[in-house]
């Protein structure tokens, strides 16, 4: 699974999506060995972090949003991702 981003421990990856469709947008971040799974829109699919490490992935999300819709559809056509920067 590509890693988009990592920051404060909080590694951010995304599925290649080609010939499958998930209901929602969404991307996997594992902090400590916990993971959870977020849609685009901030939503808690499933799982969770620490919720300071969970803040911190709300605001990287709210900031890279655009960011991560381009990904989404780069990998759903099975095109290559980018990296997108870390929350600093």
């Amino acid at each position: 699974m590509p890693v988009l981003s990592s920051f404060y421990g909080i590694i951010v990856r995304m599925y290649k999506e080609v010939g499958t469709r998930h209901n929602m947008p969404h991307i996997h971040a594992e902090y400590s060995g916990e993971e959870v799974v977020v849609g685009l829109d901030g939503t808690v699919l499933e799982g969770k972090i620490p919720s300071s490490r969970m803040k911190l992935l709300d605001a990287w999300i709210e900031i890279h949003r655009e960011d991560l819709e381009a990904n989404w559809k780069l990998l759903s056509n099975g095109e290559q991702f980018f990296r997108i920067d870390p929350l600093r």
